[in-house]
């Protein structure tokens, strides 16, 4: 699952039923000290974290009673891990940059 951040602060989900990876793409050209995403917090140039909530109601999410149950199981596999900031409520990812 790839959360796709553009200029303009538009935000949205591409490949939404890859449950095995979760990360963040900065597509070229973006700023990240003007931008201003809601429920997405950058640590660094390499994490971030993403808003629980945030991710079902993004564009490009499939409107599938199936797809809310493989994203429940996905968080909670990531909290297993580790991977969930329980004070803010959000997923941590991976930051890529694209050209």
């Amino acid at each position: 699952m790839i959360i796709e951040c553009l200029d303009g602060s538009v935000v949205r989900l591409i490949e939404p039923n890859d449950f095995r990876r979760f990360k963040l793409v900065l597509h070229a050209g973006v700023r990240t000290d003007t931008q201003s995403w809601n429920g997405i917090t950058l640590l660094d140039d390499r994490d971030a974290l993403v808003s629980i909530d945030l991710v079902p109601a993004l564009a490009g999410r499939p409107d599938d009673a199936t797809w809310d149950l493989q994203y429940a199981e996905m968080v909670a596999k990531a909290r297993e891990h580790g991977w969930i900031d329980s004070e803010r409520q959000a997923i941590r990812a991976h930051v890529e940059r694209i050209p």
